[in-house]
């Protein structure tokens, strides 16, 4: 203990508080701080490079914005990449007109843009680089490999990909259709949850810069572990985050231990944290929106829905993961 009867963090710990905007309550949070809207410009670019995907086919993995006339677009990206680095760290981008164009078109334009952010990487070993996000009436267990986005359950608030070495840096989702009811989104910052760490639960903290195990969800090679270890903060000059309390709780029922006591007691009071709605913001995603969250700063999560009976109606979302560095593999 410190003179001022505060507990020494250990070295490696980050003993400071995280100022906003990356930083940040519900009520610090204006629309205009995370909303981009596509302008009349912008649409106009979209509408053009539409007529060009008709008639020059491309598979959408070969699609590069340089070969694009999207001046407005690109500067619509830009601020979404200065909010994801600089800012709140999650935005929302209103919207692709999804009328106008078939599901393949909005797939690659969504793709244009997305790569106007950063470098799509592959989100399975198997390359997968689109993927889709929808209930396959699976179900979700430890060591399954069947990722709970292939549900229709909640989604607690989490960080993608935390159970692979090289994570995504940013997570895009673009909304194809909204369930008939439920499947409401919800995004809090893991940095005020670090400062809250540090404000109240001080003495736990360091354990959360110690690894977990998480399950690996099927994604490795045959012989490698079905297991992935890493801390929930790791600090380098900069504060990074990564968790998944489902894949942290699949990890151990693979490894056949329990998680321990300090493990246990830090992941109760972070999530606490999750049903402060003072801490979070929610919103709908709408049909064209796309979503945007740095993924080692800002966790998102969906409740569960209801879905129509209809399959063409069905709740539908297309995920794509960004990463500048490394290999577009899904090692890294």
């Amino acid at each position: 203990m410190s003179a001022a009867g505060a507990t020494v963090l250990p070295e490696g710990v980050f003993g400071a508080v995280i100022p906003a905007p990356g930083a940040w309550r519900r009520s610090d949070v204006d629309a205009e701080d995370f909303r981009v809207t596509l302008s009349a410009a912008c649409l106009d670019e979209i509408a053009r490079a539409v007529d060009t995907l008709r008639a020059n086919k491309l598979p959408t993995l070969l699609l590069d914005p340089a070969e694009f006339d999207l001046t407005q677009c690109r500067a619509a990206m830009a601020r979404v990449r200065r909010i994801l680095d600089h800012g709140v760290r999650f935005a929302l981008v209103d919207r692709l007109p999804l009328e106008s164009m078939s599901l393949d078109e909005a797939k690659a334009i969504y793709w244009l843009l997305a790569s106007l952010v950063a470098r799509p990487v592959a989100q399975k070993i198997d390359g997968t680089m689109i993927y889709d996000v929808h209930d396959t009436g699976a179900t979700a267990r430890p060591g399954s490999g069947i990722r709970p986005d292939k549900t229709s359950v909640e989604l607690k608030l989490h960080l993608d990909n935390s159970y692979n070495r090289a994570t995504p840096d940013y997570v895009a989702l673009l909304c194809v259709r909204p369930a008939l009811a439920g499947g409401h989104s919800r995004v809090m910052s893991f940095l005020t949850a670090h400062n809250l760490m540090l404000a109240r639960h001080r003495a736990l903290l360091p354990r959360l810069y110690q690894p977990f195990w998480y399950d690996r969800q099927g994604e490795f090679m045959p012989g490698e572990p079905r297991v992935f270890a890493a801390p929930v903060y790791d600090y380098d000059g900069t504060l990074r985050a990564r968790f998944s309390a489902g894949q942290i709780a699949g990890g151990y029922v693979l490894r056949g231990e329990p998680l321990d006591p300090a493990g246990q007691q830090a992941m109760a009071a972070l999530l606490d944290m999750f049903d402060d709605d003072g801490l979070t913001l929610d919103f709908d995603l709408e049909a064209g929106m796309l979503q945007f969250t740095h993924n080692r700063a800002v966790g998102h999560s969906r409740t569960a829905f209801e879905d129509f009976a209809e399959p063409e109606r069905r709740r539908h979302l297309v995920r794509l993961w960004l990463r500048d560095h490394g290999r577009r593999a899904y090692p890294g």
